[in-house]
């Protein structure tokens, strides 16, 4: 195996997954992409990025599985080496009112959100603290910040990644392990697909750039974190929002 850099983004068939694989593909990485259940979706990612590199593979799992992740993890770094960058972005979000969320909903919640959060760092930590290197940038929203009304489960695990990351980059940074979160804001994904163009443009006007984001400017965000050039930052929430909040 050469020294080529492999990096792993969990939902990576579409959406900020997507941009963020093809981010670091583009800049040489091979690339590892976990998606759950959209083929059709993560065959089109796989192509596109193979017009750029040979060294991209899809895997279907579900991170909710502990022992598929960890037999995922393993088969990824098999076939591409120690993985150097882990980007913990797959979630599942749903607008309801609090006494409306069902205990289903909220388990459904937390075990993606939060315990396949978990399952992907334990698979992919011990071989870089083993090597004294690696980056793991994880996925909140500028909800797990100030919250939000009507998305309170989705809110409350966006909250425990900002919290995991903190935590997690005291502890291994002594390992020179750097652990770093980006905090999106609105963004042109499917998760906001469902949004009527009343509440796009509402929401537009209560951005201090006049936008929404896009999925490119998050990638962009997730492969500075994890690059060389942010080599002094760990234990930060990058909110990357146009000013929605501050």
């Amino acid at each position: 195996m050469d020294n080529q850099r492999h990096c792993l983004v969990t939902g990576g068939s579409r959406g900020i997954g997507a941009a963020t694989a093809y981010r670091f593909a583009k800049e040489g990485y091979r690339i590892t992409f976990f998606y759950r259940s959209d083929d059709e979706s993560a065959q089109y990612t796989l192509e596109k990025i193979r017009h750029i590199s040979a060294y991209c593979q899809a895997m279907k799992v579900d991170i909710r599985d502990f022992d598929a992740v960890s037999h995922a993890v393993r088969r990824a770094e098999e076939e591409f080496g120690p993985i150097d960058v882990l980007v913990n972005n797959a979630g599942v979000s749903r607008i309801a009112l609090f006494t409306k969320t069902t205990r289903e909903q909220w388990r459904d919640m937390l075990d993606t959100n939060i315990n396949g959060l978990y399952n992907l760092t334990q698979a992919v930590l011990p071989s870089m603290l083993h090597r004294h290197e690696g980056s793991i940038v994880n996925i909140s929203s500028m909800w797990g910040v100030v919250g939000a009304s009507c998305e309170v489960a989705y809110s409350t695990t966006k909250a425990a990644i900002i919290g995991f990351t903190k935590a997690l980059a005291q502890e291994v940074g002594p390992s020179h392990i750097r652990v770093n979160c980006v905090a999106p804001g609105v963004i042109d994904t499917e998760m906001n697909a469902g949004l009527d163009d009343e509440t796009r443009e509402e929401l537009s006007e209560n951005t201090p750039l006049c936008r929404i984001g896009t999925a490119e400017e998050v990638a962009d965000a997730v492969y500075y974190l994890a690059s060389d050039n942010a080599s002094f930052i760990t234990g930060q929430i990058l909110g990357v929002n146009g000013g929605f909040i501050t």
